[in-house]
């Protein structure tokens, strides 16, 4: 047996036993749930797995719907090594291919606005729709015009949301999100429009962001001066959860200052918290009545990410001093998370980083049901 086959055996071996882990997660006593061992965040052969059985199927948030307003708006992107092109196409927004059909070029850069896509390589042009509009001096037989539309993938818009999956049989979003509107429908989401967006490499892996915006657990430890002045650990409260998604309530205390008018529809409840909400695999959320900040976390390997985050206002509810204000408190909270995290990862690898009690619903139940249910879709990968 070669070096290669025999370690391909290894992984092999190991990826089993982990998804057996995982399966053996379900069972759990709902009172008694745990974390996850550190392999599960550091093996690069779990990582590969999770990539084909998880999140290449999974609806992952590219954007809001209002950066593609105007009519050839675009956004490029590498989603698990796909690179993609956002696009508005007349009443549409689609996910195009960002590689040229001759010989693989890349197409386009960046975020902009065009009414084609012509590649740098050999001036191979492309329309909106994906479909090739020029090839020049391409007149040999084997050269078919109608056959080299760019590629393309599911897109779908949900609460002000653009969400792309890479499969050719991704999941009902509908029935994945069945519930979470009723959430946060008194919010109004499609009426924030976007005010701030930044990439940002972190070093860690993808579910330790999505496990750490999405519990309370941590708020006065890890945040004592940006956030435990208004959602203090001791306040929040699990909200409901679904087929694709969790959320908790970021309770404020009482006599806390006004965080802006938002939506006349909110109630008194609403417009004391931050609504969080995750939807499954790789977007976090938060909502309050005049500010809605979205994390979309791209893995890129076991110990790192790419994070876009995007910071948007509901109407005219902040002047641009606050904005501003908002936005720095972000960079400082995301920081904050980032600092906790890439420690955490450098010792994830340990034997002794095991899995350990989780705390209760109101603190970390969003956990269990983010492990949950990537046990059940790790579990019905085969099925797909």
């Amino acid at each position: 047996m070669n070096e290669k086959v025999q370690q391909n055996s290894f992984d092999t071996v190991r990826v089993n036993g982990l998804r057996k882990n995982l399966a053996e997660y379900t069972a759990l006593d709902h009172n008694a749930p745990r974390s996850l061992s550190g392999q599960f965040y550091t093996d690069p052969a779990f990582f590969n797995h999770e990539c084909r059985a998880v999140l290449h199927r999974g609806w992952h948030c590219v954007g809001r719907s209002d950066e593609f307003t105007r009519n050839g708006d675009y956004l490029t992107l590498n989603l698990l090594g796909e690179p993609l092109i956002i696009v508005r196409d007349g009443n549409d927004i689609k996910a195009l291919s960002n590689v040229c059909r001759h010989r693989g070029m890349l197409l386009a850069e960046g975020q902009g606005n065009s009414n084609r896509f012509v590649c740098r390589y050999h001036g191979w042009a492309y329309g909106l729709n994906g479909a090739l509009l020029r090839a020049p001096r391409m007149k040999n037989d084997g050269f078919d015009q109608k056959t080299c539309k760019l590629g393309s993938f599911s897109c779908k818009q949900k609460f002000g949301f653009v969400y792309v999956s890479l499969s050719n049989n991704p999941p009902d979003i509908k029935a994945e999100l069945a519930g979470l509107d009723k959430i946060i429908a008194n919010y109004e989401p499609e009426r924030y429009s976007i005010v701030h967006s930044s990439t940002e490499t972190w070093k860690c892996n993808w579910k330790s962001l999505v496990e750490n915006f999405m519990e309370g657990y941590h708020l006065s430890i890890v945040h004592p001066q940006t956030l435990h002045g208004y959602t203090p650990t001791g306040l929040s409260k699990k909200g409901p959860n679904g087929t694709g998604y969790t959320s908790y309530f970021a309770n404020y205390p009482d006599k806390i200052a006004s965080r802006g008018p938002g939506a006349a529809s909110l109630t008194k409840e609403e417009r004391n918290r931050s609504t969080l909400f995750a939807v499954f695999p790789c977007q976090v959320v938060s909502i309050a009545s005049s500010l809605l900040v979205s994390l979309s976390i791209r893995p890129l390997s076991p110990a790192s990410i790419e994070l876009r985050w995007t910071m948007s206002v509901h109407g005219e509810s902040l002047d641009p001093k606050t904005i501003s204000e908002r936005i720095k408190l972000w960079e400082d909270v995301n920081q904050e998370d980032q600092d906790k995290l890439e420690a955490m990862q450098s010792a994830l690898g340990s034997v002794f980083a095991n899995g350990g009690p989780l705390a209760e619903d109101d603190y970390e139940g969003t956990i269990r049901d983010f492990l949950s249910w990537l046990a059940k879709q790790d579990a019905s990968h085969e099925l797909h």
